[in-house]
C-alpha cells in the first residue's frame, strides 16, 4: 500500500466512525453512504476495507445489503501517548491529567502515536486514572529501527525493533541483510497481535557488534534530531567568535569579580560560572552567572525553531548531540576561561545563617579565572594540589552547607549517590568503568543552582508573570506504602506514612549500609516523574513553592524560554503549555534514548568481561521478589537481571504474599528482598539488549537484619498478591 492510499484508508475510517458515532445514524446501504459521505466511485475498494474493518470490530452490523450501528463507539480523549520499553504507557490530552495505560490496553500503539484514549472510571492505580487505546489517530512515524534477527531463503527478514518489542515480528520483504545488521526500514503496515508489522527496508547503519554505531542507532530507534539545517547554522555562524565591545558596553560589567565553573570532566558546554564574597558582617554574596543564550538566538529564527524542535541536548556515552549547533554551544555561549563572556546574573545575599536578604538580575559579561573539573576542585580542597582560588573554594564549601541545612529543614531530600559512567574508547568500545562520588564540590554547585532557579521562579510570579516551571506532585498514598514495607522488609525502622525527615534519617542510615543505592532508587522509582507546566503545584521533592530551570539554555530549551521571559522579551505567553509539555516529552525520549545506549555498553563490556574470563562471578543484591521469580542487581555495573522461579533452585518454591518471600517447599529456603547472591553469565543477547544469569550460590542476610525484617513485615494483610507497578 502506498503513501497516498494508507493517507485515504485513514481518512475514509475516520470520516466513517464520526458517521456512525452519532445519534442519528440509521441503517444505510453501500450506496447510501457513499452518497451521504460524498465519496467517490473511484475510492469504493477503500471503502468496503473501511466498512469491513468496522464490521469486525463489531461497530457495524451487515443484514441484506444494509449497515447498521452495532455497539456504540465509546468517546474518548485525543493526544500523544508516550511508551515505556516494558509495554505500559502514559497518555495526556491538552488541559488533562496524565493517564496510565497497562501493556495490553496499549492497541498496538508506538511511542509517539497519537491516539483516543477512554478512561476507565473504576480504575485508578498509584500512577493516577487508568484507560485504554480505543483507536490510533495518526501514528507519530513512519520509519522504525531495529536489528535483524534472520533471513529466509527468499530474502525475507525479521527485525528486532525494541520500540515495538520482542513481542511483535517485523517483516522486511526482499533485503539483502545478515543476521545481525543494524536497519532502518519504512513501515507499510504495522500490524497487530495476530499479524506482523510489514516493512521495507530503507538504509543500514551497521553490525550490531560494531560498538562504533551504537549512537546512530540509538539516534534513528528514537527520532533524534542530529544534523543541523544549513541556514541554521549559519546563523549561529553569524554571531561571530568573540564578544562585540558595543555590546559589553549595554552591561553591567562583572569581568574584575573572580568567577569559577566547576563541571565534569569531559564537559564543552558551561552553562553557569559562580563568584562568591564575604563582607566584614559575615552576609555572603553569591552571583550565579548563566549563558545568555537568548542574545544568540531569538524567538522566530531558524536557529530557534531547530533548538525548540530538538528541546534538550542528548548526552551518550563519548557523545553529545547538542540543543545548539557547537559554534554556540561549545564556544560563543561556552563560558570558557579567560575570555569575554555575555551572560544573565542573579546576584544574591545571604546573612550568616544562610537566609537569602536579598537578590538582583542583570544582563552582565564575565570573564571566568578557571575552568575547574570536579576532581580539581576536590583536589585543591583537600589539599593536594594548590591552587590561589583555595580559599574562594572554601567559601562556597562553607555557604553550601548552610544552604544544605536549609534544604534539610524544609524536607527536601538528599541521597549522595555515586554515579558509574562506562568509560569508552573513541570508537565507542566501552573497556571500564568510573565511580563518581557525589562529592562536596558537586553538592556546592548543585546548591547554588537549585537557589538561582527557586529565585528566578520566585520572583517571576510575584511581579505575575506567566512562565515555565518545573514541577513534581507528591507520590501516592499507596506507592509510600509500598515502599515503607519494601524499607522495613530490609531491616531498617520507618512509619508506614513517613515524612521528609523519616526518610532523611532513612538514608542517612541507610548510607553506611550495601541497599542505600537501592532504597534510593526504589523510592525515585514511587515518586512522580517532575516535568514542565505553566501550572504552578510546586516542587514536592524538593521541597519548594516555586521553582523553574533557568541555569542551562545550552542544553535546555524551556530555560532560554525562561531567560527571556525574565529579560522581558517574550510577551505571548499563551503557548508556554504547549512549550512545557513539548519540553517533558522530549526530555523523556531523550532519557530512553541514553539509557538504551548504557544499556548496550554495560553488556558489551560484560562480554568482554567473560571473554577474558568465563568462569568470573559477581555479587548481586535481590532488589524484587515475585510469585514466578527474583530480580538482582550486580552492583559493580549497576545492571539489573531475572530469575525466573525455575531457576533459582532444585526446590519448588511458594510465594508467601504477606512477607514478600519465596520460600522452599522441601528445603524451606527463604528468598527476600535484600539478600546476597553471587552469579555468573550464562548468555548475553546484544540484540535485544539482554543479559541471562544462572545461579551460583545464595546468601540470606545476617541474623539481625532478618529479626527486623520478620518485627516490621505487615501485619493485618489479606494475602491477596500486591503487584504494584513501577515508575517509569
Amino acid at each position: 500500500m502506498t503513501k497516498k492510499e494508507q493517507k485515504l484508508t485513514a481518512n475514509l475510517e475516520a470520516t466513517v466512525r464520526e458517521l456512525i458515532g452519532g445519534k442519528r445514524f440509521k441503517s444505510m446501504t453501500e450506496a447510501e453512504m457513499l452518497r451521504k459521505l460524498g465519496q467517490q466511485q473511484g475510492h469504493l475498494l477503500h471503502f468496503r476495507k473501511t466498512l469491513s474493518l468496522l464490521v469486525k470490530e463489531g461497530l457495524l452490523q451487515l443484514e441484506q445489503g444494509r449497515y447498521s450501528q452495532g455497539k456504540i463507539p465509546e468517546k474518548g480523549l485525543v493526544g500523544p501517548i508516550a511508551l515505556h520499553p516494558r509495554g505500559f504507557g502514559f497518555f495526556q490530552a491538552k488541559g488533562g491529567d496524565e493517564v496510565f495505560i497497562p501493556r495490553h490496553l496499549t492497541n498496538g500503539a508506538v511511542d509517539g502515536d497519537t491516539v483516543e484514549v477512554v478512561i476507565n472510571e473504576a480504575s485508578v492505580s498509584e500512577k493516577g486514572p487508568e484507560g485504554k487505546v480505543v483507536r490510533i489517530v495518526s501514528r507519530g512515524r513512519t520509519h522504525l529501527a531495529g536489528t535483524v534477527i534472520s533471513v529466509s531463503r527468499n530474502g525475507t527478514a525479521l527485525l528486532f525493533a525494541p520500540i515495538l518489542g520482542p513481542e511483535q515480528q517485523v517483516r522486511v520483504d526482499k533485503t539483502t541483510c545478515a543476521p545481525g545488521d543494524r536497519i532502518v526500514v519504512e513501515v507499510l503496515e504495522w500490524g497487530d497481535k495476530e499479524s506482523p508489522t510489514l516493512a521495507t527496508f530503507s538504509r543500514k547503519i551497521g553490525s550490531i557488534d560494531d560498538p562504533s554505531v551504537d549512537i546512530e542507532a540509538a539516534i534513528a530507534e528514537f527520532e533524534i534530531r542530529s544534523e543541523f539545517p544549513k541556514k541554521a547554522v549559519e546563523e549561529a555562524e553569524s554571531h561571530g567568535t568573540s564578544v562585540s565591545p558595543a555590546e559589553i558596553k549595554k552591561r553591567q560589567d562583572l569581568r574584575d569579580e573572580v568567577t569559577l565553573t566547576i563541571d565534569p570532566d569531559t564537559a564543552k558546554d558551561f552553562d553557569d560560572a559562580i563568584s562568591l564574597t564575604k563582607s566584614p558582617n559575615g552576609h555572603y554574596n553569591l552571583g550565579v552567572h548563566i549563558a545568555d543564550v537568548a542574545h544568540y538566538v531569538s524567538p522566530g529564527t531558524l536557529l530557534d525553531t531547530e533548538a525548540s524542535l530538538r528541546s534538550n541536548s542528548t548526552y551518550f556515552p563519548g557523545k553529545c548531540v547538542p540543543m545548539l549547533p557547537p559554534v554556540l554551544s561549545d564556544n560563543l555561549c561556552s563560558l570558557k576561561p579567560n575570555v569575554n563572556r555575555l551572560t544573565i546574573s542573579v546576584m544574591m545575599q545571604f546573612d550568616p545563617e544562610g537566609n537569602m536578604t536579598g537578590y538582583q538580575t542583570a544582563r552582565s559579561v564575565i570573564n571566568s579565572a578557571k575552568r575547574f573539573t570536579y576532581k580539581e576542585a576536590k583536589q585543591v580542597l583537600d589539599g593536594s594540589v594548590k591552587s590561589p582560588h583555595k580559599a574562594l573554594l572554601e567559601l562556597m564549601t562553607e555557604l553550601c552547607t548552610l544552604l544544605k541545612k536549609k534544604r534539610y529543614e524544609r524536607g527536601s531530600l538528599e541521597f549522595a549517590l555515586p554515579e558509574l559512567v562506562i568509560k569508552v574508547d573513541e570508537s565507542g568500545d566501552p573497556f571500564g568503568t568510573d565511580l563518581i562520588q557525589y562529592d562536596v564540590t558537586h553538592q556546592m554547585i548543585e546548591e547554588f543552582m537549585l537557589k538561582a532557579n527557586e529565585t528566578v521562579a520566585t520572583h517571576l510570579s510575584s511581579i505575575g508573570q506567566d512562565l515555565t516551571y518545573r514541577i513534581h506532585d507528591e507520590p501516592s498514598e499507596e506507592n509510600m506504602r509500598d515502599f515503607s514495607d519494601l524499607v522495613r522488609a530490609f531491616g531498617f525502622r520507618i512509619p508506614e506514612m513517613p515524612k521528609p525527615g523519616d526518610l532523611q534519617r532513612l538514608f542517612d542510615e541507610a548510607a553506611a549500609s550495601p541497599y542505600l543505592q537501592h532504597l534510593a532508587v526504589s523510592y525515585i522509582r514511587r515518586m512522580r516523574l517532575a516535568v514542565y507546566s505553566a501550572d504552578n503545584i510546586g516542587h514536592y521533592g524538593l521541597g519548594l513553592t516555586h521553582y523553574c530551570h533557568f541555569t542551562s539554555p545550552i542544553r535546555r530549551y524551556v530555560d532560554l524560554v525562561v531567560h527571556r521571559i525574565l529579560m522581558g522579551e517574550l510577551h505571548e505567553y499563551e503557548h508556554l503549555q504547549e512549550i512545557a509539555k513539548r519540553c517533558s516529552d522530549r526530555e523523556r525520549v531523550s532519557a530512553k534514548a541514553e539509557m538504551s545506549v548504557v544499556q548496550l555498553k554495560k553488556l558489551r563490556l560484560l562480554k568482554k568481561w567473560m571473554a577474558e574470563d568465563n568462569q568470573r562471578q559477581f555479587e548481586a543484591v535481590i532488589t524484587r521478589v515475585k510469585p514466578f521469580g527474583v530480580t538482582f542487581e550486580i552492583g559493580e555495573l549497576s545492571l539489573e537481571s531475572f530469575l525466573h522461579i525455575s531457576k533459582i533452585g532444585n526446590d519448588y518454591y511458594e510465594y508467601d504474599e504477606i512477607t514478600g518471600h519465596l520460600r522452599g517447599e522441601s528445603t524451606g529456603e527463604v528468598w527476600a528482598l535484600g539478600d546476597s547472591a553471587t552469579v555468573m553469565v550464562k548468555q548475553i543477547d546484544l540484540i535485544q539488549a539482554e543479559a541471562e544469569f544462572h545461579m551460583v550460590q545464595h546468601g540470606n542476610r545476617r541474623d539481625q537484619t532478618r529479626t527486623e525484617r520478620k518485627k516490621s513485615a505487615p501485619r493485618g494483610r489479606t494475602g491477596k498478591k500486591r503487584m504494584g507497578r513501577r515508575a517509569s
